[in-house]
């Protein structure tokens, strides 16, 4: 009994001493500790910034947004509407005495509140069906204009007969004639458009001023004198076969007459008025059916209507612009090499970066993201990150530099033993472009020693790596592998030509950029060759079979939410326009052949490797049929597979803080198996 006792305290201590070394590292229930900053918004005067602070809730598993302020020189830190509920689009009024801001509070689905700054009272403004978003104050702060979903009757075909008194019928039939009629993470679409709202902002009936079977998107710019607002739409008469061909159109706010600024093949949008009310400033492009284009920053002269393109000569996408406090100074938000970056834009075309450390709000994998706002006086607010942070706050003034304003997870990582993130490029060996990537290497990393490798790929597949924080690399590295991501061919922020070297012909010569990658890994000296392992997740997912269809060098892959065959994507998934359209010179039943040749189902026959895939059974981006197909054309071939469906998960099959976790925690258990340390 006494031996019984010992060994049970020796496995006791045991358990103890490995706790305590694992408190060390970055482990799977650290997701939940984790806080991310998000939608920074600087006050008119530049003296405050409110921002969204996001959290995990371990008790409901899911992310919890509260709302938070701190002055721009760091101090008065603190929360303005926080709890059980969510709080998100804080928006500042012209004036800066009031706070709009969107919350589920009280019980009621998504409404429009608005908040005193001075008194901390609040009123409930709105009473929707729908979620309002981009929120935008008209200039004297009477009123906010909104979006938001309105319903219609659907078409019908056949009239049903009248059900006897208390009998239980199935549900109607729902009839379907429009193009886009699904959508990832909403599911089937009601009927209906969005459209433009205004509403008092001392409470009132919120008044609808577009109209129309047309959809209208924000950003929502009101004149100077506040009695029209710029938005963005694509009125044509076929406008869902081209979701993207939109125009800048402005809309009288009494009379709801519309009048249209831009006319030409390619969206516009991201509207913003000067200050002196004499010019627009938004982003664009000229639509040349390619799989990538860059965004382009033009200016027009509201008087004339004629219109100059600011960044023609600038080989970067922008994706954000703002006027810097001035009429006569633009900021803008790009990223170049996998880093996101905030400048300035004169009229003259002239670009100064003055942040290149704008850091991701996407914690999962290390893409790039993040935003910026701005000051009346031209003061700037951002979300600011690093390899080994999630996004804080930062704040500055142009020329005068920018200083961190929060340091939300430092109380989590000041014990935390991270992986180390180091840049790292090399040169393909098909052509010669310099391909850049990132390694991570476990704590307490050893280069004497031996270690298993993962080769980790981005979707998109025009999307971009960088140096951000990562749950998933993190975790990667904490059980012991080297981590390799990286942008190959395809990627954006290397310019218009290198993402355009897939056009029509992806997966393309990804294959070739990746497996240089893991040769300079290899080359290093501390990679045991044995024990190579691949994963990547949708586009990633694509490039993921195909590599285990073009080599057997991994000793094994999870293929996540990929896509297996091009011709059921087309015809399955949401975005069916866009593949035909744009990734595909011909249709599907035109050109089988191409199809077929760019699908990675077609190398099947040559896979040896054991494979898992993992995909939400909710995904319509990726559809689930796309990963059974690949799951039994393996089966049927006996290569040791697995498929994991994650319930109630979209494309996004990592939103809940549980799925993430489980994500990866089941991409390291086969891993596990294969593994020979």
């Amino acid at each position: 009994m006494r031996r019984q006792i010992r060994a049970i305290a020796l496995i006791w201590a045991f358990v103890v001493i490995s706790d305590a070394t694992a408190a060390e590292i970055f482990v799977n229930t650290d997701v939940f500790e984790l806080e991310i900053a998000s939608d920074p918004q600087i006050s008119p005067d530049g003296s405050q910034v409110v921002y969204v602070r996001r959290s995990n809730d371990i008790m409901t598993d899911r992310a919890r947004s509260n709302i938070w302020m701190v002055s721009s020189n760091g101090r008065s830190h603190r929360p303005l509407l926080s709890g059980a509920d969510s709080y998100s689009s804080p928006r500042w009024s012209p004036g800066g005495d009031r706070l709009a801001y969107v919350t589920n509070a009280e019980g009621r689905g998504m409404e429009l509140y608005v908040r005193w700054m001075d008194s901390g009272q609040t009123a409930l403004l709105s009473n929707l069906a729908t979620t309002p978003s981009a929120i935008s104050w008209s200039p004297d702060g009477s009123q906010i204009a909104f979006t938001a979903h309105v319903g219609s009757d659907g078409p019908s075909l056949a009239v049903a007969p009248q059900k006897p008194e208390g009998a239980e019928w199935a549900p109607p039939v729902i009839v379907i004639e429009s193009l886009n009629y699904r959508f990832d993470g909403r599911g089937y679409l009601e009927p209906g458009n969005t459209h433009v709202f205004v509403i008092p902002t001392d409470g009132g009936t919120p008044r609808q001023v577009t109209s129309g079977d047309f959809n209208h998107s924000g950003p929502l710019a009101w004149s100077p004198d506040g009695t029209s607002i710029v938005l963005s739409s694509n009125r044509e008469e076929e406008w869902d076969f081209n979701r993207a061909n939109t125009e800048l159109w402005s809309v009288d706010v009494s009379s709801g007459e519309m009048r249209q600024f831009t006319d030409r093949f390619g969206p516009d949008g991201s509207a913003t008025w000067s200050p002196d009310g004499a010019k627009i400033a938004y982003i664009g492009y000229d639509d040349k059916l390619m799989g990538y284009h860059n965004a382009n920053v033009y200016v027009m002269n509201v008087s004339d209507g004629t219109i100059d393109e600011l960044t023609a000569d600038f080989d970067r996408s922008v994706d954000s612009v703002d006027w810097a406090g001035s009429s006569n100074r633009l900021y803008i938000q790009y990223d170049d090499h996998g880093n996101r970056h905030l400048a300035t834009l004169t009229m003259n075309g002239q670009i100064n970066s003055i942040v290149d450390d704008i850091g991701s709000v996407s914690i999962g994998r290390p893409y790039t993201s993040g935003g910026f706002s701005v000051a009346d006086n031209g003061a700037y607010a951002y979300t600011v990150g690093s390899a080994n942070r999630p996004a804080d706050i930062a704040a500055g003034r142009r020329g005068g530099g920018a200083s961190r304003l929060t340091n939300l997870n430092d109380d989590l990582f000041s014990h935390k033993t991270l992986g180390r993130v180091e840049e790292i490029t090399w040169t393909s060996s098909v052509g010669d472009h310099d391909i850049q990537g990132w390694i991570v290497t476990p704590p307490n990393f050893d280069e004497e020693k031996k270690y298993p490798l993962i080769l980790e790929i981005h979707g998109g597949p025009f999307a971009a790596y960088g140096p951000s924080f990562s749950v998933e690399t993190q975790l990667y590295a904490a059980a012991g592998y080297v981590v390799l991501y990286t942008n190959p061919r395809g990627s954006t922020s290397y310019g218009d030509e290198f993402a355009n070297e897939i056009h029509h012909n992806y997966p393309g010569e990804d294959y070739d950029d990746l497996m240089s990658g893991v040769d300079a890994i290899i080359g290093r000296g501390y990679i045991d060759t044995d024990q190579l392992f691949v994963t990547g997740g949708s586009g990633g997912g694509v490039l993921s079979a195909w590599i285990i269809g073009k080599t057997d060098r991994f000793a094994a892959a999870v293929v996540a939410k990929p896509v297996i065959n091009w011709t059921s994507e087309t015809l399955y998934s949401d975005i069916h326009t866009f593949v035909a359209g744009y990734w595909f010179e011909k249709m599907p039943w035109e050109d089988p052949q191409e199809y077929w040749r760019r699908s990675p189902l077609s190398l099947v026959g040559d896979v040896s490797t054991p494979t898992m895939l993992i995909t939400g059974e909710d995904d319509l981006r990726t559809p689930m049929a796309e990963s059974e197909q690949y799951y039994q054309a393996l089966k049927l071939r006996k290569i040791e597979s697995a498929l994991v469906r994650v319930p109630e998960s979209s494309h996004g099959i990592a939103t809940r803080p549980s799925n993430q976790i489980a994500k990866v925690d089941n991409i390291l258990a086969w891993f596990a198996r294969y593994r020979k340390d």
